[in-house]
């Protein structure tokens, strides 16, 4: 999760809606699964991670469609999909992802944090994935990830407070900008608040806003405790596997990736130079989607 001053859209992103268009499918439990698709060539799902929205990686979709037909699912309780559900765990999001590659006849996957999480473990089970680029899932290896702030967290989204919220989680996950570290907290939220607000006069249409992503905090927060003890189950996977990250990343997220590496000994590991964890999000939002479309390209062709 990556706060910033400006939008979620761009001009990019808005000139995209002019040639996408839009699908769904519906999961095992009912649910209902909506996708963004654009472009041409073999299938590649792009899956986006917490406190994000399909329209979070619309720039890195334009960056592959000249070579790929890419879908753009949002996940559950954001823009076109249904919501979490009850008895919500990380099973429904691999069942939501098993819909969507039946219909499509996709093999070719990428997940960005817990969307990585939902990857990978759907990779045990569904044969379908053939190759999987991972980007940092915030895997617990031997207490590396604490999740002590979500309870502060529920109770301020309890009580309305949004903003507060999303500063009690951005500093929580060490999401934010350096800087963030040494502001006083009346500041962040201010700032906060100023960035929140600006979105919500600036939304248009279908824009899926950060106000409207907070609640959904709560379920990303939930797969990384369900994830807890999981890493050694992924040896079981058959599937083609690329490891990417940031040089710039919270070092939780290093330690994933190294613990996945001795997982995956044959996998390439790439880390981008200068680059966070919204490495391969819209230019807005930090990301410079076209350096990790190359990467793509090179591993899905």
């Amino acid at each position: 999760m990556k706060i910033t001053k400006t939008s979620i859209k761009n001009q990019s992103t808005v000139a995209a809606r002019e040639h996408y268009t839009t699908g769904s499918v519906t999961s095992k439990d009912g649910t209902t699964i909506g996708y963004r698709q654009l472009g041409h060539g073999p299938g590649v799902v792009l899956l986006h991670g917490t406190a994000e929205s399909a329209q979070s990686h619309t720039q890195l979709a334009e960056a592959l469609a000249d070579t790929f037909t890419v879908y753009l699912p949002d996940r559950r309780g954001r823009g076109l999909s249904g919501p979490h559900g009850k008895d919500y765990r990380i099973r429904k999001e691999v069942e939501d992802m098993d819909a969507l590659l039946t219909k499509t006849g996709v093999h070719y996957v990428f997940g960005v944090s817990s969307g990585a999480i939902i990857w990978l473990q759907a990779a045990l089970t569904l044969p379908a994935i053939h190759k999987a680029a991972i980007f940092e899932p915030p895997l617990p290896i031997n207490g590396s990830v604490s999740t002590a702030f979500v309870t502060r967290y529920n109770e301020e989204i309890a009580q309305g407070k949004v903003v507060s919220a999303l500063v009690t989680a951005m500093k929580g996950s060490q999401m934010g900008s350096p800087v963030f570290n040494i502001m006083p907290r009346w500041l962040l939220k201010l700032l906060t608040k100023m960035m929140v607000e600006n979105e919500d006069k600036t939304a248009r249409g279908d824009d899926v806003t950060m106000r409207m992503l907070a609640p959904t905090l709560h379920y990303d927060f939930q797969l990384v405790v369900e994830s807890e003890g999981v890493l050694e189950s992924f040896k079981a996977i058959r599937a083609e596997v690329l490891l990417l990250g940031g040089s710039k990343s919270p070092a939780y997220l290093k330690v994933a990736l190294d613990a996945l590496e001795k997982v995956f000994p044959h996998a390439k590991r790439i880390e981008f130079p200068g680059l966070g964890h919204g490495a391969s999000g819209n230019t807005d939002r930090g990301g410079q989607p076209e350096r990790v479309a190359q990467e793509l390209r090179r591993f899905f062709v």
